[in-house]
């Protein structure tokens, strides 16, 4: 998680929450799946004890391959926001796409995690109320848009967790932040839900 960023309550209603210490400008990496974050294969997750399993699906999110990942740091206690202010990429990190304030809390939209089941949310007033398992199919158009803006601007920025990326991702990225390369789509996130539900 990005290193501006610190563990808060935020309400009864969500709990904890990540809120940014100092400004994290657009463009800057918010997180990275490093060497640290802990890989579960949808059988490894069937094996667990049942409490465990109970944990393993509030605080993972499941990635394209149906494998369950859960985040060693405070990146697990990030909220879900139809508004979100940080958006996954196909690169197994997460951006800021506008200036995240000092005090802000730090969002995703869950319609890009694989979520088992739908999760109704806090009304923020969004044509969306629900996310559901497909999201991305429904969502990937938009999300790509916004990202593909946002690459030229990731080379640009203080990067205090480019080197967390593999050294083939970092090649990559300047690659399309260059230019050089098409961006991979959020669609090689989705995960038909049916083939790894815990």
């Amino acid at each position: 998680m990005h290193p501006a960023t610190q563990l808060r309550w935020i309400n009864e209603e969500k709990g904890f929450g990540i809120v940014a210490t100092k400004l994290i400008p657009k463009g800057s990496i918010t997180w990275v799946q490093d060497e640290l974050d802990r890989v579960f294969r949808a059988d490894e997750a069937l094996d667990l004890k049942p409490l465990t399993r109970q944990l393993l699906d509030k605080y993972s999110f499941r990635n394209h391959r149906g494998e369950y990942i859960l985040c060693w740091d405070l990146a697990k206690y990030v909220n879900h926001s139809f508004r979100s202010n940080c958006l996954s990429t196909a690169y197994n990190f997460e951006i800021a796409i506008r200036d995240i304030q000092t005090g802000e809390e730090l969002t995703d939209d869950y319609g890009y995690l694989n979520l088992s089941e739908p999760f109704t949310p806090q009304d923020e007033g969004t044509s969306r109320k629900t996310v559901y398992p497909d999201d991305i199919l429904k969502c990937y158009k938009e999300w790509d848009e916004v990202l593909e803006e946002l690459f030229p601007c990731i080379l640009n920025q203080d990067q205090p967790m480019f080197g967390l990326l593999s050294d083939g991702v970092q090649d990559e990225v300047k690659k399309v932040a260059t230019g050089k390369k098409r961006m991979l789509s959020t669609l090689n996130l989705y995960c038909k839900p049916e083939e790894s539900r815990i």
